[in-house]
C-alpha cells in the first residue's frame, strides 16, 4: 500500500506512474483529491467545534456557580454536539473511501522499469547458455513423461479434474530431488534459513501481501466457518496458499524488527494452489499451468537502502539453480504494464524449452519496497532511532519445481526417449543417471 501522505503530496507523479502501468488514474483513484480535501476540512472544522464546546462547557460551569440560568448556553452545546457528530460521521466516510482507494492502488514502478503495455515490451537483460539442439525431433514434456510412465494427466483428471498431474517412480523422485537440491543450495551456500510454514492462511495474511481484495478469484477459499467478506480481513477464515510468499512474509506481520536483524532471508518449499481464473484454454497441456504445484520460494526483509542490492542478489541465487542444472535461460526486466500489482521492479527468469521451442517463465524475482510492509505493518527500528520505519520485502521463486522438472525433461531428453539426469541431481536420485520407462500400470 502507498502512504497516504505520499499520494497527497505527489498526486501528479502517482497519476503518471498509473498511466505508465496502463491504468486510468480517474478509475483507480477516483475523486481522491476531493475526498481527501473533504476529510481534512471536516477534521479541521471538527477540531474547531470541539474547542468551542470545551470553552462553552467552562462558561456554563462558571455561570451555574454564580446562579445564572444557562438554558441558552446548554442549547448551544447541544447544537455543537450535533454538528460534531455529523462531522465525525463525514470524516469516517471519507476515511473509508480513502482507505479503499489506497488498497486498490498498485505499487509504483521504479524509474529503472521500462514503460510498456505488455510482455512484448519487456527488456532482455541477460542470456545464459546456448539453446539446446538435438539431432532428433525434440518432444514436449507431456509426451516424454507419459511415454516413460512418470506422468499421468488422465488419471489425475479422474481424481481431481483438469490441471492436475500424478507423478510415478523416478519422476516422483525427480520432483523431490529438485526440491531437496534447491533447499540445500539456498541454505548451504546462499545463507537462507529454511522455513516450513502453514499451507493455509487467513485473509489478513493475503491482504498483507496484496492478493486480497483484488485477486480473490485467483485463490482457493476453504469452505469453513470464517467465510470471506470483501473488505473484512479476518484471522479465522482459511485460504490455500498461492505461494509461500504469503505465509513467510506474514511471519513478521505487526512486528518491529531491530536493524541488526536485517537482512533476514528465508526459503520455503511448499505446495501452491491457484485457481488460474481467466486462463481457461491457455496452456492446457502439460505441467505449465496447474491448480497445484510445488515451489521453493525465497523471501527477504531488508533496509530500504539495501533492497536494490538484495533484489540483484536474490535474482542471482535463483539463476544459480538454473546454471548448476545446465538449463539455458534469459533474464527479462518486466515493463510497467506487465508487472504484478505489488511489485516496484521485477525480473523474470525464462528457461528454454526445446520441446516447445520457446522460453517460459520459471521464476519472478520482485522488490516490493515498503508496499507489502505497509499493508502487513512490518517495521524495523534503525540503530539509534526512536521511531520505527517500514522495511522492504522481496521474494522470488528459487525455483518453481514443476517447471524446472519439465525443463529437465525437455532439455535432457535422449533419442530413445529416456532422460539424462543432470550431474548435480544424481546424488539426490539414489545414484540414477538416467530416467527410463517405468513399470506399466495399464
Amino acid at each position: 500500500m502507498i502512504d497516504l501522505a505520499f499520494v497527497r503530496a505527489n498526486l501528479a507523479l502517482v497519476e503518471e506512474k498509473l498511466r505508465n502501468r496502463g491504468m486510468d488514474p480517474a478509475v483507480v483513484l477516483g475523486s481522491f483529491a476531493e475526498v481527501d480535501r473533504a476529510r481534512r476540512d471536516a477534521i479541521t472544522r471538527l477540531e474547531t467545534l470541539k474547542a468551542q464546546r470545551n470553552r462553552l462547557t467552562e462558561v456554563i460551569a462558571k455561570l451555574r456557580r454564580e446562579g445564572v440560568n444557562t438554558t441558552a448556553q446548554t442549547e448551544q452545546t447541544r447544537t455543537l454536539k450535533s454538528e460534531t457528530e455529523s462531522l465525525e460521521s463525514s470524516a469516517t466516510v471519507s476515511d473509508e473511501r480513502l482507505k479503499e482507494m489506497l488498497q486498490s492502488l498498485p505499487n509504483l514502478p521504479q524509474d529503472s522499469v521500462p514503460i510498456g503495455k505488455s510482455a512484448d515490451d519487456n527488456r532482455q537483460e541477460k542470456v545464459w547458455g546456448e539453446k539446446t539442439v538435438f539431432d532428433f525431433p525434440a518432444k514436449p514434456h507431456w509426451d516424454l513423461g507419459e511415454a516413460l510412465g512418470i506422468l499421468d494427466f488422465s488419471r489425475a483428471a479422474k481424481i481431481s479434474g483438469s490441471r492436475f498431474v500424478i507423478q510415478f517412480g523416478q519422476g516422483a523422485r525427480l520432483e523431490r530431488a529438485l526440491a531437496n537440491y534447491m533447499i540445500d543450495l539456498h541454505t548451504g551456500e546462499h545463507g537462507y534459513t529454511e522455513v516450513l510454514p502453514p499451507y493455509m492462511v487467513n485473509s489478513r495474511s493475503l491482504f498483507g501481501t496484496g492478493q486480497l481484495p483484488k485477486f480473490a478469484e485467483d485463490l482457493f477459499h476453504c469452505d469453513d466457518k470464517g467465510s470471506y467478506q470483501p473488505g473484512v480481513y479476518q484471522e479465522n477464515d482459511h485460504w490455500l496458499i498461492p505461494t509461500a510468499e504469503v505465509p513467510v512474509t506474514n511471519i513478521f506481520r505487526d512486528e518491529i524488527l531491530d536493524e541488526s536483524q536485517l537482512p533476514t532471508s528465508f526459503c520455503a518449499y511448499t505446495p501452491c494452489f491457484r485457481s488460474e481464473a481467466g486462463s481457461y484454454g491457455k496452456d492446457v497441456r502439460g505441467m505449465i499451468r496447474q491448480h497445484q504445484f510445488q515451489k521453493v520460494e525465497l523471501v527477504k526483509f531488508a533496509r530500504p537502502e539495501d533492497s536494490g542490492a538484495e533484489h540483484e542478489r536474490l535474482t542471482r541465487h535463483a539463476e544459480t539453480v538454473l546454471e548448476r542444472l545446465g538449463l539455458p535461460y534469459r533474464r527479462m526486466l518486466l515493463c510497467t504494464g506487465d508487472m504484478g500489482f505489488s511489485a516496484a521492479k521485477t525480473y523474470d527468469l525464462e528457461v528454454w524449452l526445446p520441446g516447445q521451442q520457446l522460453y517460459r517463465e520459471i521464476s519472478s524475482c520482485s522488490n516490493f519496497e515498503s508496499f507489502q510492509a505497509r499493508r502487513a505493518n512490518i517495521r524495523y527500528r534503525p540503530i539509534g532511532a526512536k521511531k520505527a520505519e517500514f522495511l522492504h520485502t522481496l521474494n522470488g521463486s528459487g525455483l518453481a519445481v514443476g517447471r524446472t522438472y519439465l525443463a529437465i525433461l525437455e532439455n535432457y531428453q535422449q533419442s530413445d526417449g529416456t532422460i539424462k539426469v543432470p550431474d548435480v541431481l544424481v546424488p539426490y536420485m539414489n545414484g540414477d543417471t538416467v530416467i527410463g520407462k517405468q513399470q506399466s500400470r495399464s
